[in-house]
């Protein structure tokens, strides 16, 4: 059954190929929303950002690989500028993560929940990328309604998130897992501006990263558009007696 299912979607994904030649991903994600009935979806590649004393504890870089529409990419910016999100906790338990009403999770993602919420989530799916016991990313769903998915719309998106494994893998092709920097996605700059600003205030990385969004959330705008403004050098972080803050 589950294979009967597997070559199914193997089969569809080589006609939307033949179709219009695309990534392994990009089309893994658009057979979600037809199959799944979900309104969006996204893959990331993650990474864990080192904390700066080499000892791997920090939190997950993420470089986006595919989103089907703006509020799929929305999505997965929010969660890398609160640091929170179905996304992260998927990549971090290595199973899925399933909220068929996003606005009862209030509790779980204090910063993550209402704005995803105004950017038109009801509901929210995420799927970890793995290969065997290596967490590469995850892939991302979400509904404009709310709903949890049926018993089948499950096992074809456990197979979809497979299938978009093995296109991430074929998209890594010669780069480090741990690299997401080659990724041709504005979240490279995010990348950069960490560096700039843990030189600006003599830091850690993850110290660096939390400043950036602390301030994308302050001041509601992406993180993307922070980092742009730090490469840019029109924005600049500093450590004064009040606090560091940026001018």
């Amino acid at each position: 059954m589950v294979e009967n299912r597997r070559q199914r979607m193997q089969a569809l994904l080589a006609a939307d190929r033949a179709a219009r030649p695309a990534s392994a991903v990009s089309l893994a994600c658009g057979r979600c929303v037809v199959e799944l009935s979900v309104t969006g979806a996204g893959a990331t590649v993650l990474a864990e950002m080192p904390t700066g004393n080499g000892d791997g504890d920090g939190r997950p870089s993420r470089g986006l690989v595919h989103a089907t529409n703006p509020v799929s990419a929305g999505l997965e910016d929010l969660q890398l500028t609160v640091g929170e999100g179905p996304c992260l906790d998927a990549f971090a338990s290595g199973g899925p993560v399933l909220v068929a009403d996003l606005a009862t999770e209030v509790a779980r993602w204090p910063a993550f929940t209402p704005a995803a919420c105004k950017l038109g989530a009801a509901a929210v799916f995420s799927f970890p990328l793995l290969i065997g016991v290596a967490r590469l990313g995850s892939l991302d769903l979400y509904r404009d309604t709310i709903g949890p998915l049926t018993r089948v719309e499950l096992a074809d998106a456990l197979i979809l998130s497979d299938l978009a494994t093995q296109g991430v893998v074929d998209d890594l092709n010669g780069h480090s897992v741990d690299d997401v920097s080659w990724l041709a996605d504005p979240h490279v700059q995010i990348h950069q501006a960490v560096g700039m600003v843990q030189v600006q205030l003599v830091t850690t990385t993850e110290v660096a990263l939390m400043r950036l969004r602390g301030y994308a959330f302050t001041h509601d705008i992406p993180l993307a558009e922070v980092a742009q403004q730090v490469v840019d050098r029109s924005l600049r972080f500093t450590d004064t007696e009040d606090g560091i803050h940026a001018q």
